[in-house]
C-alpha cells in the first residue's frame, strides 16, 4: 500500500520535472502541443480499442474459444489510452509502449498466467475446506433439484 501512495505522490512531481526539462529543450509551446496531441491520441485509442476488442471477442466466441487473451489485450489497450490521456511525457511513453503489439501480448500472457495460478491455488484451498466423509451439505430451500412443471395464466382484475 505504501509504495502505491508514494508513487501516487511522486508521479505528478516527476511528470512536471520532465515537462520542464522537455520544454527547456524544445520550447514551452511545442512541449504543450505534444502533451495535447498525446491526449487526443489517447481518446482515439480508447474509442477504437473498445470496438475492436468487442469484435475480436465475438469472433473468438463464434469459433468456440474463450476470449480471455483478447479481453486482456483489450484491457491493455484501454490502459494505454488512459495513460496517453494523462498529461505528461512519462505516462505518454508508457502508453505508447503498451500500444505495441509485442508488449501487449507479453503483458496479457503474464496476467493470464498469474490469474490461472491464482485460480488453481484457490481451488486447492477450497478443496481443503470441503468436509470429508460425512453427509453432503444440504442445499438451500428451492435448490434441491426438484422441478415442478405446470402452466400459469396471469389475469388482471379490472
Amino acid at each position: 500500500m505504501r509504495p502505491f501512495l508514494l508513487l501516487f505522490l511522486l508521479f505528478p512531481v516527476l511528470e512536471l520535472f520532465v515537462f520542464v526539462k522537455v520544454s527547456g529543450a524544445i520550447g514551452f509551446f511545442p512541449a504543450l502541443l505534444l502533451i495535447i496531441a498525446g491526449s487526443m491520441l489517447g481518446v482515439l485509442v480508447l474509442r477504437v480499442a473498445g470496438l475492436a476488442t468487442a469484435l475480436r471477442a465475438r469472433e473468438s466466441l463464434n469459433r468456440g474459444e474463450l476470449p480471455a487473451q483478447t479481453m486482456l489485450e483489450g484491457l491493455m489497450m484501454a490502459l494505454a489510452g488512459g495513460l496517453l490521456i494523462l498529461p505528461g511525457f512519462i505516462s505518454d511513453v508508457l502508453g505508447l509502449v503498451l500500444l505495441l503489439p509485442f508488449t501487449r501480448k507479453l503483458l496479457a500472457g503474464k496476467m493470464r498466467q498469474r490469474a490461472e495460478e491464482a485460480a488453481i491455488r484457490q481451488r486447492a484451498f477450497a478443496d481443503d475446506l470441503q468436509p470429508r466423509g460425512g453427509p453432503a451439505p444440504r442445499q438451500p430451500l428451492g435448490r434441491e433439484g426438484d422441478v415442478i412443471e405446470g402452466e400459469f395464466e396471469h389475469r388482471d382484475n379490472k
